[in-house]
């Protein structure tokens, strides 16, 4: 398991950013824009991505994807948060 987590670091780090930024756009739609709450749900996966990278001894040409895949899950997530507000109000 972990030779696979070495030769496909860059996916595995993609795709757990990807995931972990779900659950933090869901709570961040919620939030005062520009608030502390709204800047820590922004930024509290980067530790994890960046200790990530640096375990798995990642390369630098990885950035940018992870970054635009973080970005992508708190779109996803802020889009799941409306669409279910929008169920809750037709039911």
């Amino acid at each position: 398991m972990y030779d696979f987590l070495l030769s496909h670091s860059h996916i595995v780090i993609s795709v757990i950013s990807f995931i972990v930024n779900i659950p933090l756009g869901y709570y961040r739609k919620n939030t005062r824009k520009f608030s502390f709450m709204w800047f820590f749900l922004i930024h509290a996966s980067i530790p994890l991505i960046v200790y990530m990278r640096i375990a798995l001894n990642a390369e630098n040409w990885i950035i940018p994807i992870n970054i635009f895949l973080a970005i992508m899950g708190q779109f996803l997530g802020q889009f799941l948060k409306v669409r279910t507000e929008k169920l809750k109000v037709k039911r």
